[in-house]
């Protein structure tokens, strides 16, 4: 009992000096609970979506759209169980949308039915109201946009027989209730009126209200029951909340059972969000560690003649490494209950901003499990336990003489633990220099993984060097310092360079936030210049032109683009033929008129007549072609001879496949000549029509000139295939800001680090603050001098980190982008803010000790032990 009270006494006393320690902690606590609470908010809310788009029914009956979808007769069958009171079938279909000149939009738009019953509109209403009569609709908001138009206005589309038809739009929908549709315009009619603008619609679904005393379980098995006996399916009879699947394919689920459905695969995807976070959790929580960890080392070094003193005294190395522990565990204790309450607060100004945001039909809830605190409270605590094992360690080994010392007699270190320690930290740090780079210059796909452990590794040497490395720096940096900062600069550079062992463990811990920063940001920068001009430039062009007519593109349509001088264009014709037994689509192109970046473009142009290369199918050497497709041969007439079967083409396939064919033309798998296309396709169309810029010709200008020579041709659809790549660069540059956000965290803890190192200073350096104060030295001076310190030593843990940084970053990304050519450089802004947050935070780190300095008289600095 008297060691605990001796333990609470003394973490008492040392309770000031705990405190930005103690904060490090409560802050990485606080991080992880709002990490993991927001990562499951994440993915709740893509549960949240799907399940919106099971719509309000009561039961939900599917069969596929390959087995023919929810037909009529199902309907009545479903219609005539007790307790149903109306259903709706959910028919969809392809429509299409023409802008204000007659044009059809790029991308084919799905007509949705709007269910007659209110009570069976799964859609979300964003604006006006639902259609009511066969020539109203509603658009989703985005394509409303897209067209210029607002609820009122006529809207132009194409009927179920191709000729343009106009419609009033009553609402818009809010696109976030439709996951499925996503990214497609969504044209929503009623759905008595499905057939005048899509031949052909299909209900993959048929939603079912229930009468209100009706039992969902009980009615869905009648149901099943119904279906069953009317030969529409068979199978196992599940329980009430479970789907049956029969024969065609039909199930019958109650509402429970398909949300569940839904979202059942929200369990992976949390997952990997959760990883995703925990990743910068985990570095915010490494660099927690070193300050606590060099918080204790710091003062358990002002306390050695104490720790000799209770060894004079009869304590055991034991003892004392368990007086260290118990003050750890204690101070991690307390830390870990501030971050969860931190934590907990966090989350409930998340709650607030969620509850006032539009999110349509998610309903975020960023409350905390206690699980999850309980964990993250642990977790903290383990943290600190092992932050502080180190510094026990070498608590234990102060020898009972050092009481007759000063305060800065510790454990002896040999020379031989010193050559080993550095001999350790130059092996790591050449060995995985080395992995770095051999996994930048090496083929995939081990080049990543040899960065990454190259990486690990050789800044683990750099951490072990860093007593060696920010010393130097701070010599480099301190010239300026020196010539600027007078006085307080020369004491400054001169107390960081006299102390290398408190430089580097002090410096580490923003060395490691700011490396992994700028590595991060760099990365992603070099993998987004590098892949987002590959997409597009590996693609035969920037626009595609398409029909769906039967004839292909008109040769009037491909003359009118030919004829723009500043546009380069690539006809592909294409036809369907029977290989080897097979349907298949044969596409024919010029390879001269492709770009030189255009993928196996050197393949291409090594094609002869009756050579192949293979797409996206299996084949072997050679295939046979028998005849196109779509041949069919009329029966003779009476008397007649039947004209020969067209000869049969034996093609050789070259070795490899190739994605050029399916690039081409979609769906096709083999890409041939077209002297061999027109041997066994004879007046195959231009089915598709690949437009580039030419020379000196920016892409406005290009989409520009395309649309004036189509303007004759509404009906072709054009395709801006360089979207793609300015959507992946979005989400390139919403990954880097969003990496950087995270991994400023782990800076400013750091930075509490660097303040606490600072604090603990200004009481081992009384005496000598207090001389200075004698012998002329102004407060002035004194804060200067220590803000100095605190900016040197973040100036040079940053330029380490960001040159560490720059060269993991370029490494990482040069494994990744090989093999379509690595270009461009670390992000010159992003490196430039991170160099600004790490001399802010040093400045920032330096106001507390500042002050207290600042406060301190000459007699009572004099005074201190």
């Amino acid at each position: 009992m008297t060691t605990y009270r001796y333990t609470l006494a003394e973490l008492r006393g040392q309770l000031r000096r705990f405190l930005l320690s103690g904060a490090a902690i409560a802050l990485g606590v606080a991080f992880l609970i709002a990490s993991v609470s927001g990562s499951g908010a994440l993915v709740d809310s893509f549960g949240q979506t799907a399940a919106a788009e099971v719509g309000p029914g009561d039961v939900q009956i599917t069969r596929p759209v390959t087995r023919g979808g929810v037909d009529a007769a199902t309907a009545d069958r479903v219609r005539r169980v007790p307790g149903v009171a109306a259903i709706a079938p959910r028919l969809t279909g392809r429509g299409g949308l023409l802008t204000s000149d007659g044009r059809p939009l790029d991308e084919g738009a799905v007509i949705s039915s709007v269910a007659a019953d209110p009570g069976l509109r799964w859609q979300l209403l964003a604006s006006g109201r639902w259609p009511a009569g066969p020539g109203e609709v509603v658009l989703d908001a985005g394509t409303a946009e897209r067209l210029g138009v607002h609820p009122g206005a006529e809207v132009r589309l194409t009927g179920a027989d191709g000729t343009p038809a106009t419609a009033r739009l009553t609402g818009t929908l809010d696109g976030r209730g439709a996951p499925s549709l996503a990214g497609h315009p969504v044209i929503g009619v009623p759905e008595s009126a499905v057939g005048r603008y899509t031949p052909g619609a299909v209900a993959a679904q048929l939603d079912v209200r229930l009468a209100p005393d009706a039992s969902r379980p009980r009615t869905a098995e009648a149901l099943r029951v119904a279906l069953r006996d009317g030969g529409t399916g068979s199978g196992e009879t599940g329980g009430g909340n479970a789907g049956s699947g029969g024969a065609d394919g039909t199930e019958v689920r109650t509402r429970e059972a398909s949300v569940e459905a839904a979202t059942r695969g929200s369990g992976a995807m949390y997952g990997m969000v959760l990883v995703a976070a925990l990743s910068f959790v985990l570095i915010a929580l490494a660099v927690a560690r070193m300050v606590v960890g060099n918080t204790f080392s710091v003062l358990l070094a002002q306390r050695t003649r104490q720790l000799a003193l209770l060894r004079c005294v009869g304590a055991d190395r034991g003892q004392v490494r368990r007086l260290i522990r118990r003050q750890g565990l204690l101070l991690g204790a307390g830390a870990s209950v501030a971050g969860v309450l931190l934590g907990i607060g966090v989350c409930a100004a998340g709650q607030a901003a969620a509850a006032v945001a539009d999110l349509g039909p998610v309903h975020l809830s960023f409350a905390p499990s206690p699980l999850v605190c309980a964990l993250a409270a642990l977790f903290g605590v383990l943290l600190t336990l092992l932050a502080v094992r180190g510094p026990a360690k070498a608590a234990s080994a102060v020898p009972p003489i050092a009481a007759l010392g000063g305060a800065g007699h510790g454990a002896p270190v040999g020379t031989v633990a010193r050559v080993r320690a550095t001999v350790w930290s130059a092996v790591l740090l050449v060995a995985g220099g080395a992995l770095v780079v051999l996994g930048a210059f090496a083929a995939p796909p081990l080049s990543l993984l040899a960065v990454t452990v190259g990486s690990i590794a050789s800044f683990f040497g750099v951490l072990r060097l860093a007593h060696r490395l920010l010393p130097a720096g701070v010599a480099l940096l301190g010239a300026p310092a020196r010539r600027l900062g007078g006085t307080a600069g020369r004491l400054a550079t001169q107390q960081l360079r006299l102390n290398p062992l408190r430089t580097g463990a002090t410096g580490s811990a923003l060395l490691l936030g700011v490396t992994v920063m700028v590595g991060a940001v760099t990365t992603l920068e070099i993998t987004s210049n590098s892949l987002v001009p590959a997409v597009s430039a590996h693609q035969p062009g920037v626009f595609s032109v398409t029909s769906a007519a039967d004839g292909g593109v008109p040769a009037e349509a491909l003359t009118a683009l030919t004829g723009e001088r500043t546009l380069s264009v690539t006809p592909v014709r294409s036809a369907s033929v029977r290989v080897d037994g097979r349907d298949t689509l044969v596409a024919a192109v010029d390879p001269a008129r492709l770009k030189p970046t255009t993928d196996d473009l050197d393949r291409a142009r090594a094609l002869t007549d009756g050579t192949a290369l293979g797409g996206l199918v299996d084949g072997g050497p050679t295939v046979t072609v028998t005849a196109p497709a779509a041949t069919t041969a009329a029966p003779a007439p009476a008397g007649t001879t039947a004209p020969p079967a067209p000869a049969a083409t034996v093609l050789r396939i070259e070795p490899g496949r190739s994605a050029l064919p399916f690039v081409l033309e979609s769906d096709a798998a083999l890409l041939v000549t077209p002297a061999t296309l027109d041997r066994i396709a004879p007046g195959a169309p231009a089915t598709t029509v690949w437009v580039d810029p030419a020379s000196g010709t920016d892409r406005p200008a290009a989409r520009r000139a395309l649309d004036r020579a189509l303007a004759a041709h509404p009906r072709l659809t054009v395709t801006d295939a360089g979207a793609r790549a300015e959507s992946l660069r979005s989400m390139l540059d919403r990954m880097m800001l969003i990496s950087m956000a995270l991994l400023g965290f782990s800076v400013v803890i750091a930075g509490l680090g660097v303040a606490a190192t600072l604090v603990l200073s200004i009481s081992e350096r009384a005496r000598e603050i207090g001389m200075l104060r004698a012998i002329g030295m102004s407060r002035t001076q004194l804060r200067r001098m220590l803000t100095l310190e605190a900016l040197l030593l973040s100036l040079a843990a940053a330029l380490l980190g960001t040159s560490l940084g720059i060269g993991y970053g370029w490494a990482a990304a040069r494994s990744v982008t090989a093999t379509v050519g690595t270009t461009g450089g670390p992000p010159v802004l992003l490196v430039l803010a991170a160099l600004g947050l790490t001399v802010l935070t040093g400045l920032a780190a330096a106001v507390l000790p500042a002050r207290r300095v600042g406060r301190m008289t000459a007699v009572a600095a004099m005074r201190s032990t």
